[in-house]
């Protein structure tokens, strides 16, 4: 006589198998986000330095036409010396960042990129402000109004 073993052939997952696969993932995402937000709104920060240091090249380069700076951007209208106007975006290159010359003439000029208010830059508290002017002076300011220079212009 022989005996015979029966084998059990069911396949798949139990309930409780699932249940921690789906817990572990919900730790790991939890702990992922805020890290990779926080990654993205660093990244980010690179698109306001990219066009404050565009605007410090067509200043100069209007510089050598005009002998002036100038403070009018106008995105919509050719560059001038009369009426003193330079052809430049009021926006960063993808609207995150809202560019304005707040003083130029004939020695210096000065300028901001503000984080937009209803772009996702706006959630960065640290950079909130960037500035740069003619002789080069890289300035940040943060949601609170603390100076973050080095953080800011650094990475």
């Amino acid at each position: 006589m022989s005996t015979r073993i029966l084998k059990s052939s069911a396949c798949g997952f139990t309930l409780l198998e699932l249940v921690i696969a789906v817990a572990i993932l919900a730790v790991l995402s939890t702990w992922a986000m805020p890290a990779y937000r926080s990654y993205r709104l660093r990244a980010n920060r690179a698109e306001a330095r990219a066009a404050l240091l565009s605007l410090a090249a067509a200043q100069e380069k209007y510089y050598l036409t005009c002998n002036a700076y100038v403070a009018d951007l106008a995105e919509d209208r050719d560059t001038s010396c009369d009426p003193a106007q330079l052809r430049f975006p009021t926006r960063s290159e993808h609207g995150l960042y809202s560019l304005v010359v707040s003083a130029a003439d004939v020695e210096s000029w000065s300028a901001t990129a503000t984080a937009a208010p209803n772009s996702a830059q706006a959630l960065d508290s640290e950079c909130q402000v960037f500035s740069l002017d003619s002789v080069g002076a890289k300035t940040a300011v943060a949601a609170d109004g603390t100076e973050t220079d080095t953080l800011c212009w650094s990475r």
